[in-house]
């Protein structure tokens, strides 16, 4: 009996380890040994969406209407995106990604949170704008609704208000430069013909280096084209009071010409207000849209030929507890 026993638990730990932790695969061509968000080996240095021994695994909320947050389930996150009524556009397939496709979108536990959370990846070395061959000085890994998302996910017709929240942690020594790096936008949605005047962004969250070498972030504005506005800061802040640090974001706006755009941000750690915006009669429309929806992610200019790919290096950006409301 002793024997069989012994056999029996053998086989129980065997099973045990063929469901543990999914090994996150290195950088393409190597990467930032000293970014610390971008693990390359298992356990909690990439987060697996395992959980730990001190932070036991728990059945996730049901997600309300509207919502995306993580379940736990990595291999099944592009599936959960779309099911929620967004979409994705990662580089899985760019530069050496083609031959051997990496997913860039994937989920971890978080110790903090105590939650699985999503966790977007970017490789400065090879990450492209999605194989685009006429872009060669940005890349992209961001989700974001469009004209195929439900009714409540986007705003249709000029007037109508969204709730946006989320959560979301920059890598702690996150690089930047003086040119883009968006981590979300509102954008409009381009019409048939497209001729509507989507091209840029209405409002950007941008992680930005600043001459004197302090980094920002920045809340930015830009209206029409036909008004040539360029950039309007809405708000600024210091962007080591985000690094490493889960933050809390609810953001509600009126898309309209005569629009209205609030905005809070709270550092979840201490309840300290990063970031308050509320700003009326500002536009929030574009000249033939089929509607404005939200994108997160990691958008980022690396220069042109990646002239500034040296200032910068692989980053894991966490986002979590995704949310739309129309009001």
């Amino acid at each position: 009996m002793k024997i069989i026993r012994s056999l029996f638990l053998t086989l129980m730990l065997l099973g045990a380890c063929s469901s543990s932790k999914y090994v996150v695969p290195s950088p393409v061509n190597g990467g930032n040994s000293g970014n610390s968000q971008q693990g390359t080996g298992t356990g909690e240095e990439t987060g697996t969406g395992t959980g730990t021994e001190t932070d036991p695994v728990t059945e996730p909320e049901e997600a309300p209407e509207g919502a995306l947050w993580a379940d736990g389930n990595d291999e099944g996150t592009y599936d959960l995106i779309l099911e929620k009524g967004y979409n994705l556009e990662p580089p899985d397939n760019s530069g050496e990604h083609a031959s051997s496709p990496f997913r860039h979108i994937r989920q971890s536990w978080d110790a903090t949170l105590k939650k699985y959370v999503f966790d977007f990846i970017i490789h400065i070395k090879n990450d492209d704008d999605r194989g685009l061959a006429n872009v060669t000085d940005r890349q992209r890994n961001e989700i974001k609704t469009d004209g195929k998302s439900p009714e409540g996910l986007v705003a249709k017709t000029e007037g109508e208000t969204l709730r946006m929240s989320w959560k979301f942690q920059l890598p702690a020594g996150m690089k930047t430069t003086t040119k883009f790096c968006h981590v979300h936008q509102l954008k409009g949605i381009d019409n048939k013909e497209g001729t509507a005047d989507v091209s840029l962004p209405a409002i950007t969250f941008t992680c930005r280096s600043l001459s004197s070498g302090k980094q920002q972030l920045q809340v930015i504005h830009v209206g029409r084209t036909e008004d040539n506005t360029g950039n309007v800061y809405l708000g600024k802040a210091d962007l080591a009071d985000f690094l490493g640090e889960w933050v809390s974001v609810v953001e509600t706006v009126k898309f309209a010409k005569d629009g209205t755009y609030q905005l809070q941000i709270v550092r979840m750690r201490d309840g300290k207000k990063l970031m308050s915006i509320d700003k009326r009669g500002i536009d929030m429309w574009r000249s033939g849209t089929t509607g404005m929806r939200p994108k997160w992610g990691i958008y980022r200019s690396f220069g042109e030929g990646r002239s500034l790919e040296g200032q910068l290096r692989d980053e894991t950006l966490h986002f979590a507890d995704f949310r739309i409301e129309k009001l």
